[in-house]
C-alpha cells in the first residue's frame, strides 16, 4: 500500500482506538467492580486495552478528529474519558452508601474501634462497613451487574460514537440523584440497628435510674455489641440485595442520562 495511503489510515485507526481506550479505560480505573485499587493496575489496562482492541473495528468507519490536532483532539478524549467516569463513579457513589450503613450501626453499637485497613478508599473503616460493601459487591456481581455495566458502556457507543462524545446537563443531575439516593438507601439499611439500639439505650436508661447499683456502662457495651450483632443478622440479608437492585437501576440511569445528553447534541446540531 502506498505510503501516503497507508499513514492517513494508520492515524485514522490509532484515532478511533485512542478514544474508545479513554472511554473504557476510564471505566475500568473506577468503576467498583473492575477499578479497586486491590486489583492490579497491569491487569485493569490490559482488559481495557483488549476491550478496546475489539471495539475498535466497530467504529473505525466513523472518522474521528484528526489526532494531528493536538487540541481539538485532547478535547475529544477528555469527552470521551468523561463518560466512562459517569458510568464508574456513579456506580461508586451509590455503593458507598453501604458503607455509611456500617458506620452508623458501628457508632452506634459501640463497635467503631473495630476497624480495618480498606486497601480502596487507603483509610480505616468499621469492620460492618467492608462487610456490606463487599456483601453488596459480591451480591451485584451474582446478579450479573457487571454485564451490565459493560453492556451499558456498549450501548453508549450506538449514540455517542467515537469522536462524538459531549457534556450534558443530565449528567449532573443524574449524578446529583445517585447522591441522594446513596444517602437515603444507607439510612434505610441502618434504620433495624438504629431502632433497636435506641430502644435498647432506652431500657439499659431504666434498668441504670431503677438498680443504681449496677454498672450500666460495662453492661451498655456488651448489650450494644450483642444487640448490634442480632441486628445485622437479621437485616443483612434485605442489605445485600436491597443495593445491588439500586445499583442496577442505576445504571439504566446514567445510561438515560447520555442518551439525553446525546439527544440534546443532536437537536442542538439540527437547529443550528
Amino acid at each position: 500500500m502506498n505510503a501516503a495511503i497507508l499513514e492517513p489510515f494508520l492515524v485514522h485507526q490509532l484515532g478511533t482506538f485512542t478514544l474508545v481506550l479513554a472511554r473504557i479505560g476510564a471505566l475500568m480505573m473506577t468503576a467498583p467492580i473492575f477499578g479497586p485499587r486491590s486489583a492490579p493496575l497491569q491487569a485493569r489496562a490490559l482488559l481495557a486495552f483488549a476491550m478496546a482492541i475489539m471495539i475498535t473495528p466497530l467504529h473505525a468507519s466513523q472518522a474521528p478528529v484528526d489526532m494531528r490536532n493536538m487540541t481539538a483532539f485532547s478535547h475529544f478524549v477528555l469527552n470521551e474519558a468523561l463518560i466512562g467516569l459517569l458510568l464508574g463513579l456513579g456506580l461508586l457513589i451509590l455503593l458507598s452508601g453501604i458503607q455509611l450503613t456500617g458506620q452508623i450501626i458501628s457508632q452506634l453499637g459501640g463497635t467503631a474501634l473495630a476497624e480495618g485497613y480498606d486497601i480502596m478508599s487507603e483509610e480505616s473503616l468499621p469492620v460492618y462497613s467492608q462487610l456490606f460493601y463487599f456483601l453488596t459487591l459480591a451480591m451485584f456481581v451474582l446478579l450479573g451487574g457487571h454485564r451490565l455495566l459493560i453492556e451499558a458502556t456498549l450501548d453508549t457507543y450506538q449514540w455517542l460514537p467515537p469522536g462524538r462524545a459531549v457534556i450534558g446537563e443530565s449528567y449532573v443531575s443524574a449524578m446529583t440523584t445517585l447522591m441522594g439516593q446513596s444517602f437515603r438507601l444507607g439510612i434505610r439499611a441502618a434504620a433495624p440497628a438504629m431502632a433497636a439500639l435506641l430502644l435498647a439505650t432506652l431500657v439499659l436508661g431504666l434498668i441504670g435510674r431503677t438498680l443504681p447499683q449496677i454498672n450500666i456502662l460495662v453492661v451498655g457495651f456488651s448489650v450494644n455489641a450483642l444487640l448490634t450483632a442480632g441486628a445485622v443478622l437479621v437485616s443483612i440479608g434485605a442489605i445485600a440485595w436491597a443495593f445491588p437492585q439500586a445499583a442496577v437501576t442505576a445504571v439504566e440511569m446514567l445510561v438515560d442520562a447520555i442518551h439525553a445528553a446525546a439527544e440534546q447534541a443532536k437537536d442542538k446540531a439540527t437547529s443550528g
